[in-house]
């Protein structure tokens, strides 16, 4: 079968978040969507395979961590609508079943993709013991981001110091079931987006994830808030970086960036 590496939420190679994208005519036993996935050893891998006529939606997605499956993805997501789409095996507007509802994908006319997520909800919390040390950087406000997501949005002083973080991951570990995302407004707006991220999960076997789709369900509500617009674009990463512009409508947040495939192979398992 044939797999393929795409960097997602860039337009060039060695940029953006890169996922495994596997196409199959049916979903396997999980124990080996996991071995291939800890094989791919990315962020995370997704599997879809094509749903019958009369379903709820066109393709079942599931995506799978180096350790473990996650309800939700945004990136991997991504690359997946790319895939179709450069294949030809889709058109349009793709409909994902996934384990947190039924995820839209539209192709542009100017070579992006928008996905269509649900929001996820922000409630405010306490400052967990030990996460200001394990970030090394003082909290202005915490917010945890609901059960799909399961992360904790860290909100920090100013976009240098979002940018500097040197984490103790070990330490991460123990505060967050998921992963820590840490953001800030984006010091300068004229360098073309609003706010800036970075998200850290050792806890599913990912130190850091250098453009996080899902986390921009959270972090489009909190600064669409903020700075009293819908339509933002947030900058996300640490090594690798890219760009994810959001439209927040209500309990829907659409997702919008470039793809690029960069591998392609067959796999021979």
């Amino acid at each position: 079968m044939r797999i393929r590496i795409v960097d997602a939420f860039t337009d060039r190679p060695f940029s953006g978040n890169p996922a495994g994208v596997l196409l199959l005519d049916s979903f396997p036993e999980d124990d080996w969507l996991r071995k291939v996935a800890a094989e791919v050893n990315l962020s995370e891998t997704a599997f879809a395979h094509p749903l019958p006529a009369g379903s709820e939606a066109d393709w079942a997605l599931r995506w799978f961590t180096p350790t473990t499956e996650v309800d939700m993805c945004g990136h991997a997501t991504l690359a997946t609508a790319h895939v179709l789409h450069t294949t030809g095996a889709a058109t349009g507007t793709v409909r994902f079943a996934a384990r947190c509802g039924v995820l839209g994908a539209t192709a542009e006319d100017d070579g992006t993709i928008t996905m269509d997520f649900p929001t996820s909800p922000l409630v405010p919390v306490p400052v967990p013991e030990g996460l200001e040390e394990a970030l090394g950087a003082e909290a202005v406000a915490v917010h945890d981001t609901g059960a799909h997501i399961g992360d904790l949005v860290v909100e920090l002083r100013d976009e240098t110091t979002v940018r500097s973080l040197a984490p103790d991951f070990a330490a991460l570990r123990r505060v967050s079931s998921r992963g820590v995302i840490a953001t800030a407004a984006a010091e300068r707006p004229d360098n073309g987006y609003d706010f800036v991220s970075r998200g850290f999960f050792p806890a599913v076997g990912i130190d850091e994830d250098p453009v996080t789709g899902s986390a921009h369900t959270a972090l489009a509500p909190l600064w669409s808030a903020r700075f009293g617009r819908d339509d933002l674009t947030g900058f996300q990463g640490g090594a690798r970086t890219g760009l994810v512009r959001t439209r927040l409508r209500g309990d829907r947040t659409f997702l919008n960036g470039h793809a690029v495939t960069v591998v392609e192979g067959d796999l021979r398992a």
